[in-house]
């Protein structure tokens, strides 16, 4: 089928995209398929459900990615530190149980 976005629109698409969801009013920093379909709907007049974005992502070299699961606060050092001293010794009197 013929795309529903030339190179023009796409190439703007993409500016779009990498201004962050947050700049598009969404609440998480999160791009999602459905998020895209009403970003393209609302920019360029076009209705694609969430397969077609996905599709169009692809094209464009976009992937699917998952964010972190990890605390920003998260202290790096502290965990290191447990680690060495804390868990070993938690270990050993877990497997004298």
């Amino acid at each position: 089928p013929k795309p529903k976005l030339n190179q023009r629109r796409i190439a703007r698409l993409e500016k779009l995209l990498l201004q962050g969801p947050r700049k598009h009013d969404y609440a998480t920093e999160l791009w999602t398929l459905r998020r895209v379909a009403e970003l393209i709907e609302n920019r360029f007049d076009v209705a694609c459900d969430p397969s077609g974005v996905w599709h169009l992502l692809t094209r464009m070299g976009w992937s699917a990615q998952k964010p972190e699961r990890r605390a920003r606060e998260r202290d790096e050092d502290a965990i290191a530190t447990w680690r060495k001293k804390d868990w070993p010794r938690m270990k050993k009197n877990a497997t004298r149980r």
